[in-house]
């Protein structure tokens, strides 16, 4: 399976460095030196990281054999992807909405719903949980609140503030956030 960590976007500069849209949580793991990256479209790679730096906000890269700002030009567009095998089933430093997407959500014993989606936000990222009605909770995907995530079993686990599920049922009940005049 493969899972994609960034769009290539403009040229920048005349040296063949491209801008990227980066879609992983971890930059710094995934775009050194030396990596290679399938490409979609295919005949666009695949693509070998030679270098890569922050300007402001952006992330450059640049690839082995793309030299001129016409041959970064042709690569607007591609995504690119890494092969899910290449990532450490252990790593603890984050998920993928893929491994958490179908995972029963449990508050203890008691099943509450299941993991719908993942919802990267630049603060903290939230987890979708459907319940058994069919509403969408928003959970803060953080240790305090998810202290367990087990892929291989097929749940995660929560410890929710008193009145989270509450609120967020509140809410989608009535079609108004609190505190709206």
């Amino acid at each position: 399976m493969q899972l994609q960590v960034a769009r290539i976007g403009k040229p920048h500069g005349i040296r063949g460095e491209v801008t990227v849209q980066v879609l992983t949580d971890a930059p710094a793991d995934r775009f050194v030196p030396g990596t290679e990256f399938v490409v979609e479209p295919a005949s666009a790679g695949p693509l070998t990281v030679e270098g890569a730096r922050w300007n402001k906000d952006i992330l450059l890269l640049a690839f082995e054999g793309i030299e001129t700002r016409n041959q970064a030009e042709t690569l607007r567009g591609a995504k690119l992807f890494i092969e899910t095998e290449e990532l450490d089933e252990d790593d603890d430093e984050g998920w993928y909405e893929h491994e958490l997407v179908g995972l029963e959500a449990r508050v203890g014993s008691q099943v509450v719903g299941k993991v719908a989606g993942l919802h990267t936000m630049p603060v903290q990222d939230l987890l979708v949980v459907e319940d058994a009605d069919g509403k969408e909770i928003l959970i803060p995907f953080v240790e305090q609140i998810v202290p367990e995530v087990n892929v291989a079993e097929g749940f995660i686990l929560l410890t929710p503030p008193d009145g989270l599920f509450e609120i967020n049922s509140d809410d989608a009940a009535d079609g108004e956030p609190e505190g709206n005049a």
